[in-house]
């Protein structure tokens, strides 16, 4: 199985040898993916003006679009995009130039742009559009158009986190074990 992997500017995707990608997925430049992560079919991730790091046991689904935002005379760090570790990140999602922290879980469709934070144990609805250095308290489900905080998350809901992570570290190691 052929990786659809791409250096730029003499960067190229580091990935863990514990680590699922799909061969559909196309990972472009300075791109950093910890042990246990997965990238699964059609994502396309671009770290090539600025860097992309994804954390452990994190899970990016179907058809994602990662990106970055250059470095400025304005913005002299760009925004990088930074993902923690058990992040769930939905089918079809849109993270720009964003950090996310560690337990978060990205509703399909959900857009996440430029300079947003968004704190640890956070649930964020599909189709939610989180704007520009907007701060997401951790805790909350946010949802909406712009994002607004909906409700704190129920006890069990914040355990689903980590059990969503740990079901794709599963399922990527069934995807792995079948390519040997």
């Amino acid at each position: 199985m052929t990786i659809n992997l791409r250096g730029y500017k003499g960067n190229f995707p580091e990935i863990d040898e514990q680590v699922y990608v799909d061969s559909s997925a196309v990972l472009v430049g300075e791109i950093m993916i910890a042990k246990d992560a997965s990238i699964w079919p059609l994502v396309a991730a671009r770290g090539d003006v600025n860097h992309i790091t994804i954390g452990e046991r994190t899970n990016i689904q179907d058809g994602t679009v990662l990106h970055v935002t250059r470095r400025s005379q304005q913005n002299p760090d760009g925004f990088p995009l930074i993902i923690g570790n058990d992040v769930t990140v939905g089918h079809h999602c849109m993270l720009h130039g964003c950090i996310l922290g560690d337990r978060i879980l990205v509703g399909m469709g959900a857009i996440i742009m430029d300079g947003a934070v968004i704190e640890d144990d956070v649930f964020i609805g599909g189709g939610t559009l989180v704007p520009p250095n907007k701060v997401l308290k951790s805790g909350f489900l946010y949802v909406g158009n712009p994002a607004r905080q909906a409700r704190p998350l129920k006890e069990s809901e914040i355990a689903f986190l980590k059990q969503s992570a740990i079901n794709y570290v599963n399922l990527k190691n069934d995807y792995l074990a079948e390519q040997t």
